[in-house]
C-alpha cells in the first residue's frame, strides 16, 4: 500500500515538473507538488489499520484501504460502511458471496473462507477476540465447523458474554437503588433511578438488535446458505478443475480423432441424446434433493445460531424483568405518593372545618364586641355564658362536620 502511494507521489511530481510557463518563466512544479501531496493525503484517507488472522492462527497488522478490501472480498462499498468506526450502526451480520460481514458491538470484521480481517482498535473486546481466536486455531483441534463458522461463533460468544456481563452489572447496581427509593423517596434517588432507566433502555435496544439479527438469519435459509464460504469455495474449485479437465480432454479427443463415418456420427447423436436425457433426469432428481441437501448444509450453522439465540434471549428476558421491576417500583411509589396526597387532603379538610368553626366563634365574639347597648352586659357573668354557649355550639358543629365526612366516607374511619 505504501509503495503504491509512493509511485503516485513521484508520478505527480514528474508531471508537475514538465509544465512551465513560457511567458513568465515561472515553473508550476511547486504548485503541482502541493497538489500531489494533497491528492496523496486524500487517497490515503480511506486507509485503516486491520488485523489479518489466518487459518493457522497467525496474525499480522496491515494497512488497507476500502478499494483493496472490496476487490479482495468482493464486497460493495455499503457493506464497508457498516464497519466504519466513525458511524454508529446497529449490530448486523451479512452473508455475501465470498465473505461474512460482522458488526457486533465492538467486533467489526470480515470473515472469509481463509482468513479474518479484523478492524484494529484499542477496545479490549477486539484484543480479546484476536487472542482467543488465535489460541483456538493454534491449540484446539479442528471440529466439524468450518473456519468461518468458528470465527463467527467466537464473535457471537464474546458479544453475548459482554452484553450479559453489562446486564448483570446493571442489575447489581439498580436493585439496591430501587429498594432505597421505595423506602425513601427523595430527589437524589429519583435522579439515580432515572439515569439507570436510560442506561437500561439503551442496553435493551442493543440486546434486542442482536437477538433480532440472529433470529432473522435463522428464519432465512438462503442467508445461512450464503454464509457457507468453505463449501462454496470447494465447489468453485471443483467446477474450475472440471472445466479445465473437460477442456483438456476435448482438445485431446479432437486432435486424436479420425474423420467420423456416418455410422459413428449416428451413434454419437444417440449418445448425445442419452446424455441429455440423463442430464434431465439428474436435474429433476437434483431439484427434489436440493432442499434436503441445503438443510443438511446449513444445519451446523443453524444449531450454532440457535445456541446463541437462547443465550441472548435469556439476557433480553433479564432486562425485561428488570424493567418490570422498575415499573412495579414506580407504581408502588405512585400509590405511596397518592396515599400521602390523600392524607394531606384529609388534613386540609379537617383544618378547613376547624377554620370554619373558629370563624363562627370569632364572629359571635366580634358582634358582642361592637359598641351597642344590650342587657347581656347588665349581668357580670353574662358575656361569659355567651362565650361558653358559643364554644359548645362550635364544638357541636365541628363534630357534626366530622360525622358527616365519615358518613360520606370522605375521611378514614
Amino acid at each position: 500500500m505504501e509503495e503504491r502511494h509512493g509511485q503516485y507521489y513521484s508520478s505527480s511530481l514528474a508531471e508537475s515538473s514538465s509544465f512551465h510557463d513560457s511567458g513568465s518563466g515561472r515553473s508550476y512544479g511547486q504548485v503541482n507538488r502541493v497538489t500531489g501531496i494533497s491528492g496523496l493525503k486524500k487517497r490515503g484517507h480511506g486507509s485503516r489499520s486491520w488485523i489479518k488472522i489466518s487459518q493457522d492462527g497467525n496474525f499480522q497488522t496491515v494497512t488497507l484501504d476500502k478499494a483493496t478490501i472490496m476487490r479482495h472480498c468482493s464486497l460493495p462499498s455499503r457493506d464497508l460502511r457498516l464497519l466504519d468506526p466513525m458511524f454508529i450502526y446497529p449490530s448486523t451480520i451479512l452473508g455475501r458471496e465470498k465473505a461474512i460481514v460482522v458488526n457486533l458491538e465492538q467486533i467489526r470484521c470480515i470473515i472469509t473462507a481463509d482468513e479474518v480481517i479484523l478492524m484494529n482498535s484499542l477496545d479490549g473486546t477486539v484484543g480479546q477476540y484476536r487472542l482467543e481466536l488465535c489460541n483456538r486455531l493454534q491449540n484446539e483441534k479442528a471440529d466439524d465447523l468450518p473456519f468461518e463458522f468458528r470465527a463467527l461463533e467466537l464473535a457471537l460468544e464474546l458479544t453475548c458474554t459482554s452484553l450479559d456481563a453489562q446486564v448483570k452489572e446493571l442489575e447489581m447496581e439498580i436493585y439496591p437503588v430501587l429498594d432505597e427509593l421505595a423506602s425513601n423517596i427523595n430527589t437524589l434517588n429519583l435522579e439515580r433511578v432515572r439515569r439507570f432507566k436510560g442506561h437500561l433502555l439503551a442496553l435493551t435496544q442493543r440486546v434486542q438488535k442482536v437477538r433480532d439479527e440472529i433470529e432473522h438469519l435463522m428464519d432465512d435459509d438462503g442467508d445461512m446458505a450464503e454464509m457457507c464460504l468453505t463449501e462454496k469455495k470447494g465447489r468453485s474449485d471443483t467446477c474450475a478443475f472440471n472445466d479445465c479437465f473437460q477442456a483438456l480432454t476435448r482438445g485431446t479427443v479432437i486432435s486424436k480423432s479420425a474423420p467420423a463415418s456416418p455410422e459413428r456420427s449416428t451413434s454419437g447423436v444417440q449418445m448425445l441424446q442419452r446424455a441429455f436425457s440423463s442430464i434431465g433426469n439428474s436435474s429433476k432428481h437434483g431439484s427434489s434433493m436440493g432442499s434436503s441437501d441445503n438443510s443438511e448444509r446449513i444445519e451446523p450453522l443453524e444449531m450454532l445460531l440457535e445456541a446463541y439465540f437462547i443465550v441472548i434471549d435469556n439476557t433480553l428476558n433479564t432486562l425485561l424483568s428488570l424493567k418490570e421491576y422498575i415499573d412495579d417500583t414506580e407504581d408502588f411509589i405512585n400509590i405511596k405518593l397518592g396515599n400521602i396526597q390523600n392524607q394531606l387532603i384529609q388534613f386540609e379538610l379537617l383544618l378547613t372545618a376547624a377554620t370554619l368553626v373558629a370563624a363562627v366563634f370569632a364572629t359571635v365574639a366580634g358582634v358582642f364586641g361592637m359598641n351597642f347597648e344590650t342587657t347581656v352586659f347588665d349581668y357580670p357573668s353574662g358575656f361569659h355564658w355567651v362565650l361558653v354557649i358559643t364554644g359548645i355550639a362550635c364544638a357541636a358543629l365541628y363534630f357534626s362536620l366530622l360525622f358527616y365526612f365519615r358518613f360520606k366516607k370522605i375521611l378514614a374511619a
